[in-house]
């Protein structure tokens, strides 16, 4: 048998797919197993094929694989979405006395359950806990105490009152039981080892929320949008035990706008939106980086252009993020290749954005958003969070930025590119700015040698950063191959485990993880030293290949991958060797 163990359940939009794999995952981390989940969902409140999946073992994961050892089908579509995933041996979980599966095909060489779902859950207390009928079964059919599901059942309905918890836990032994009864569980063959280990459950908008409010963020304002609005659920109830506020805007526009001047009043300031979004926050985000406003700016990723697939994966704002807006702006992007980093790279956005009073793009993407991900909890170690808070100047500090007639230059020119920055109520610090080009006072002008002045001060907030700051690649891998790969963002952890399928196959490679975009590392040298290199991104055109190209002057290969599903370590493993083969010359179009 696999080391790992694959779930999942499929059903239509509305069915509670999500909350009832939410439990299983929380059952599981309980029990001391390392989870890592995916989601499948349509652009809609109800209908539509979702599903929720789960690899779960002993050791750590980090992306998912196209095989499936458990499905519990809601529905026929569930077992026609997922054949590909099922294999010899694969149980699939359905209720046969539903009308709609009724007449459904078991594949040869799987094994169906036949479980009564609906009528056991009925029996129970209420039709509504079928899905928890069938995490019962699932129990049974993975040899995995059921009481590690009775803990995740009373964290998800505890707050509903007891009676409601104890016909849940009726009913997920109602599932296990008739398994158990009707069905000789060794012929599943699934032993689901459970340790003593405690781990942290979460996925990426958690991660980035539990960042900000760790990073010392106290406002946040946005306005909601798939797949970013659990950063404002998240952060919610919670950054107001801290001091800070939460707002929900009217729209993008305002939601800007409003972080904008939180920011100015010197709170560390916050908005998250996705593509769509960021369209709209464009305008903003030149008067943030003329007025040297210190803010983050999270853009989770979604299919585009235009609505797109609002539910679907995609790295297609790259290009975005770095050139958009008129005019020369000076930016930052970051780019999180994992759970634990959304949290790490949210505390170094704050921390850069008032360092060097400039604008940050941190950008996630809907696989990192949604997905959830076990981690130790000192992974999270609040306690070692740094805040820099940078150059900020008091009652005592402020006379040496000011003119002869004690007026406060908040836009001096300094060899650096950073000038002096006061809160509000410093005593001599009092100034104003505008989105008009200025003079070290903020007054608007158009002499050319101050415009010249102003534009080469900003530039050099990056040029600064770059030489102080630690903007290096993980890496990963074979250091000594001449086979070099690259990806940035999310497709570290697919990668990561395909290093490890190329290896069995007698393929070493070496593996550059980028989470810098903007200012980047210099990878001419990394490059140069390759035989072959490949850069893998969920986009069509290879954006940050054409980065990499720009930056090295040499030529990549490209695997990329535009359908909205995500990468599989094994899939991209394959996607490696054809390209290694000579198969891609240019280009791979990943799809499935």
């Amino acid at each position: 048998m696999h080391a790992d163990f694959n779930w999942a359940i499929g059903g239509e939009a509305g069915d509670g797919i999500d909350s009832t794999g939410k439990i299983f995952a929380q059952a599981l981390s309980r029990a001391g197993r390392h989870v890592f989940t995916s989601k499948d969902f349509a652009s809609r409140i109800r209908g539509g094929y979702t599903a929720y999946k789960i690899r779960t073992a002993v050791d750590p994961v980090g992306s998912v694989v196209d095989r499936l050892d458990l499905l519990i089908a809601l529905t026929p579509r569930t077992i026609e979405e997922n054949l590909d995933e099922l294999h010899g041996g694969s149980v699939i979980v359905y209720d046969g006395e539903r009308t709609t599966m009724q007449n459904v095909e078991i594949p040869e060489e799987m094994i169906g359950l036949d479980v009564p779902l609906k009528r056991l859950a009925e029996e129970a207390g209420g039709a509504i806990m079928r899905n928890v009928v069938a995490l019962g079964a699932a129990c049974e059919v993975a040899d995995f105490p059921i009481e590690n599901l009775d803990s995740a059942l009373q964290k998800r309905f505890g707050d509903k009152g007891s009676s409601i918890v104890e016909n849940n836990k009726k009913a997920a032994r109602a599932g296990q039981t008739h398994v158990a009864g009707e069905y000789d569980y060794q012929e599943f063959n699934y032993d689901l080892e459970t340790t003593d280990e405690d781990y942290v459950l979460l996925n990426g908008d958690e991660a980035i929320g539990m960042g900000a409010i760790a990073g010392g963020c106290r406002f946040y304002a946005g306005y909601p949008i798939t797949p970013a609005t659990n950063v404002m659920e998240y952060l919610t109830g919670r950054i107001e035990r801290w001091g800070g506020h939460v707002v929900q805007a009217e729209d993008e526009l305002s939601a800007i706008n409003i972080a904008l001047g939180a920011a100015r009043a010197g709170a560390r300031s916050m908005t998250a939106t996705s593509g769509p979004g960021i369209d709209l926050m464009t305008e903003t985000f030149g008067l943030i980086a003329t007025s040297e406003t210190p803010l983050v700016i999270c853009n989770v990723m979604r299919s585009g252009p235009s609505t797109g697939m609002p539910t679907k994966q995609e790295q297609g704002d790259l290009n975005q993020m770095l050139y958009g807006g008129h005019g020369e702006i000076p930016r930052f992007v970051l780019a999180p290749t994992s759970i634990a980093e959304c949290f790490h790279k949210t505390v170094e956005a704050f921390n850069l954005a008032e360092k060097y009073q400039i604008p940050v793009y941190l950008t996630a993407d809907l696989s990192l958003a949604v997905t959830e991900r076990t981690y130790p909890p000192e992974e999270f170690d609040m306690d070692a969070v740094e805040i820099d808070r940078g150059k900020i100047v008091d009652d005592e500090t402020v006379a040496e930025w000011q003119t002869e007639d004690g007026k406060f230059r908040p836009h001096a020119v300094t060899d650096d590119g950073v000038s002096p920055r006061t809160f509000p109520g410093t005593s001599g610090g009092a100034h104003m700015t505008t989105g008009l080009e200025h003079d070290e006072l903020g007054r608007r002008t158009e002499e050319t040698g101050m415009r010249v002045r102003q534009v080469d001060k900003r530039t050099r907030k990056v040029e600064t950063a770059s030489e102080r700051e630690p903007f290096e690649p993980r890496t990963f891998g074979d250091e000594n191959s001449d086979i070099l790969m690259m990806t940035w963002g999310s497709t570290e952890g697919a990668m990561r485990e395909a290093l490890t399928l190329l290896k069995e196959d007698g393929v070493d490679v070496r593996f550059l993880s980028v989470p810098y975009i903007y200012p980047r590392p210099d990878l001419t040298d990394e490059v140069e030293s390759a035989e072959q290199v490949i850069v893998a991104e969920c986009n069509a055109t290879g954006q940050f290949a054409d980065l990499v190209e720009h930056d090295t002057l040499s030529r990549v290969k490209r695997i990329n991958k535009y359908n909205g599903v995500r990468f599989a370590a094994n899939e991209l493993a394959e996607a490696v060797k054809s390209a290694l083969n000579g198969d891609i010359e240019e280009a791979t179009e990943v799809q499935s």
